[in-house]
């Protein structure tokens, strides 16, 4: 990504945080949880943008591991959405939804947030990759849906972690054994269940974003020839 655009997506997420602070968070509004949530699925992609292939061994390793650790937190901002449900946007008397705009308000903050972390996460998801293949001289056709499918399971049971077990990356600095204990014992058929559900979302996710961008790129190269 060009550093133009890195500043406009770096702004455009610090904007969207101050909001949130301002008009919910300081007033103890329900859905102040937005402002650490956005935060938490910001940190990877800002992590990402400073993975590329010509890093120093140590800093790119570094960086790759904090990526993987923050990277669900992405994803997870998805889940927000069940919060919707504290709108209560129908009318008891008609049955129809009504046209409240501080409804319409809490719901565009909530998809706001949901959409910029859980896309531009996806983004980072595709740089990190595509810069391990460079870096690795590794042949994209094969190793690249690898990874993606790979990091996609991760991430999915890193949104189970954090939604159900209430586990945030920063407790794996703190207590670390207690992190590793809670991990070892959270598995059962119906974990894996949700996970595969987040699997399945965010690869319709990917697909959608790869499919649009590969499609656009083929019209103007034949737009161009």
């Amino acid at each position: 990504m060009l550093k133009k655009y890195q500043w406009i997506v770096r702004v455009s997420f610090i904007l969207f945080m101050i909001y949130i602070y301002t008009t919910v968070y300081s007033k103890n509004g329900v859905y102040s949880f937005l402002l650490l949530n956005t935060f938490l699925g910001y940190i990877p992609i800002e992590l990402a943008m400073h993975i590329t292939p010509k890093r120093p061994k140590l800093f790119f390793y570094s960086f790759l591991v904090l990526w993987l650790l923050f990277y669900p937190n992405a994803p997870y901002v998805l889940t927000d959405l069940f919060h919707l449900a504290m709108l209560n946007p129908y009318n008891q008397t008609t049955g129809l939804m009504e046209f409240n705009l501080h409804l319409w308000l809490n719901f565009t903050n909530l998809i706001s947030s949901a959409i910029a972390c859980s896309v531009m996460g996806i983004w980072s998801l595709e740089h990190v990759v595509n810069t391990i293949l460079i870096r690795s001289q590794l042949k994209k056709i094969f190793y690249k849906p690898v990874l993606i499918l790979s990091l996609t399971v991760i991430s999915s049971v890193g949104v189970y972690v954090g939604r159900f077990l209430r586990l945030h990356t920063a407790y794996l600095f703190f207590n670390p054994q207690w992190v590793i204990h809670q991990l070892v014992i959270m598995w059962s058929p119906r974990m894996l269940i949700f996970v595969s559900f987040m699997f399945i979302i965010q690869m319709i996710l990917w697909a959608a974003i790869y499919i649009s961008r590969f499609s656009l790129d083929k019209e103007e190269k034949n737009h161009l020839d």
